[in-house]
């Protein structure tokens, strides 16, 4: 036989080389997966020490839902390379298990990466706190350094220490925002606005450069009902008179002028804490506490949040049963579509709403909102969904988090029954409409449009043309009929007059106790007892019913390699260590696209809005 030509075999023996090496990889991450899995056999998962404190380090902000795709999430994490939030449920379920736990002695509150939260959020922890403590068991603070969230959540342990050279700032609540009027004129862009409210703010950074009246008068006494809370709240946790945490803020350069510069010592001298201690010296009280750790002498014996909850549902099991009440988390701003947790996509939420119709133990629903609003089409579809399950004899109770204002309060409305806390921000009962163009950007780049049509809009929601009077006209009469139906839909599942809503209306927002006095809101009260609530319309008696929260969830493919990272973590390995930093260029770069990306990612097919800042942290 005649031999291949000599290019030929230069190819095969290329293939050879390449399908071997692949032959090796392949042979290699097999060996990795069992060697994985096979050490972690021989790894002991965490232990229970028969006396410990919980170590609880909240690190980032508190939320009600974990942002982002629960795969990508989970992949980051394993990577350290995961959003910093803190999800509210752990923190609550940790404490309520500790209280019973005779293992658990004490509770370490370590607040030095603790972000905060909305007031509401910050309640709902120092509640589970306080439970714990009924139980006679110690909570210890401490932190390197206390912002204002620490310092509310710090106010309720027993001891609450920070660093010598430590410092404790409250900035207060406030409201500020960018205004881009002037640059858009100077862009050239003709930012086209409509929208029913003289409180509906939202589009003012496009129309002014500065706070309308109306939105300073009804901002500042949104932020004033706030700071008056948190200081009481603050305060008489410390024992101190009412006021002493808002005097402190106010006399900050006063007070530490007086103690030659030292803020800490000025905030342990206003009563704000107990003392200035070390790590070490922190170390040692907990020592006192709980003993040394057997595998540390320097340190005490504790067992982590995570772990400990592992623990805690790997021996106790959920709370589901035959008759239950299912949780629907909705957080974030509403968009047309399907999206990940921390948007409220109309889709994503009202499929999960439609899994807790289509489950025959689920007998009532609890709607847990946490959002400033957004696509009123989204909105839309959610209600309806709510409508099926309340169809089907499925109640559902709405529990408002920090923010379920605008959209978030149209579904709101929509339920039997709606729970809120004092500092809950809701209502904000209005709608607008944006659709900027640019033809004169780019006349002046000697770029023109020109052209023919059949009808009167023919051409006219193209951003590259001058919006014309009839779409104008036409797209201000949508806001106008959406605005109505708002009030209608308030109106009818409210059981108010439709002028009274839209006194309260006309895109202002409330506290939950202004809300409250305003009909807006059912009662004041915590998730706990929406749950209960829920449960009663149903018809359940206490005891009877488990609780199921309804979310998205990994497929088995996606978990099998979340779990193959844990298993990782656990016989040494850190994923982290392959992890890329990214350049300090391109975390400029993402705090730039997050600045813009609420703008960027508006997507109602009908361009209307029902959106509320609203949000004071």
């Amino acid at each position: 036989m005649k031999k291949p030509n000599l290019f030929v075999r230069l190819l095969s023996i290329l293939w050879t080389g390449v399908n071997g090496v692949r032959k090796v990889l392949h042979l290699m991450l097999l060996l990795l997966i069992f060697g994985v899995f096979f050490g972690a056999m021989a790894v002991a998962p965490p232990g229970m020490p028969d006396r410990a404190a919980l170590f609880l380090q909240p690190g980032g902000y508190l939320v009600d839902q974990l942002a982002g795709d629960p795969f990508e999430r989970a992949f980051q994490e394993s990577f350290g390379d995961g959003v910093q939030q803190v999800l509210i449920q752990d923190v609550v379920d940790a404490l309520g298990h500790a209280k019973d736990d005779a293992r658990i002695e004490a509770v370490h509150l370590e607040l030095s990466g603790f972000a905060g939260g909305g007031l509401s959020k910050l309640r709902r922890v120092a509640a589970a706190i306080e439970d714990f403590r009924a139980s006679g068991k110690p909570v210890i603070a401490s932190g390197d350094f206390l912002t204002q969230g620490g310092l509310y959540l710090g106010a309720y342990a027993d001891e609450l220490y920070i660093l010598p050279e430590s410092l404790v700032i409250l900035q207060g609540y406030g409201a500020y925002r960018t205004y881009f009027r002037d640059a858009i004129d100077k862009l050239r862009l003709d930012w086209n606005i409509f929208r029913v409210g003289t409180h509906k703010s939202f589009v003012e950074p496009f129309t002014r450069m500065d706070m309308s009246d109306e939105d300073r008068e009804s901002t500042q006494d949104l932020i004033d009902q706030l700071w008056t809370m948190y200081d009481a709240d603050v305060s008489a946790a410390l024992g101190l008179e009412r006021g002493a945490v808002a005097e402190y803020a106010d006399a900050i350069v006063e007070l530490a002028a007086a103690a030659g510069g030292d803020v800490g010592s000025a905030a342990r001298d206003h009563g704000l804490v107990d003392e200035l201690l070390t790590r070490q010296q922190v170390r040692d009280r907990m020592i006192e506490l709980v003993g040394e750790d057997p595998a540390k002498a320097d340190t005490y014996s504790s067992i982590g949040v995570r772990d400990y909850l592992d623990l805690k549902r790997l021996t106790d099991g959920g709370s589901a049963g035959d008759d239950t009440v299912a949780i629907v988390v909705a957080s974030g701003e509403f968009l047309f579509g399907d999206h990940p947790p921390g948007v409220v996509g109309g889709d994503s939420v009202s499929a999960l709403l439609r899994r807790a119709l289509n489950d025959d133990s689920v007998k009532a629903v609890v709607l847990r909102i946490d959002s400033p609003g957004g696509s009123m089409l989204a909105s839309e579809v959610i209600a309806h969904e709510i409508a099926a399950l309340r169809n089907a004899g499925k109640p559902v109770v709405a529990s408002l988090s920090s923010v379920a204002a605008s959209a978030g309060y149209y579904i709101a409305a929509a339920t039997d029954r709606i729970f809120a806390n004092s500092a809950s921000i809701t209502g904000s009962i209005g709608i607008f409409g944006m659709f900027p163009t640019y033809q004169r950007s780019a006349a002046a780049l000697g770029v023109a449009n020109d052209g023919v049509g059949t009808a009167v809009l023919s051409g006219a929601f193209r951003p590259d043309r001058a919006m014309s009077e009839p779409s104008k006209q036409l797209f201000q009469l949508v806001v106008n009929d959406g605005y109505d139906d708002f009030l209608t839909h308030v109106a009818d599942f409210r059981d108010m007059p439709k002028n009274d809503v839209d006194a309260v209306g006309q895109g202002r927002a409330w506290t939950g106790d202004d809300a409250l006095a305003h009909g807006l809101i059912d009662a004041l009260g915590t998730l706990e007892d929406a749950i209960a609530a829920a449960a009663e319309l149903a018809g359940l008696a206490e005891g009877d019913y488990g609780e199921v929260v309804i979310e998205e969830e990994l497929s088995p493919e996606e978990q099998f390699v979340i779990e193959l990272f844990t298993v990782a973590g656990r016989v040494g390995l850190d994923p982290g260590s392959f992890a890329w930093r990214p350049s300090s260029l391109a975390r400029i770069a993402e705090r730039i696209e997050n600045a813009i990306e609420p703008l960027t990612r508006f997507n109602d097919p009908k361009g209307i809005y029902s959106h509320c800042f609203c949000r004071f942290e």
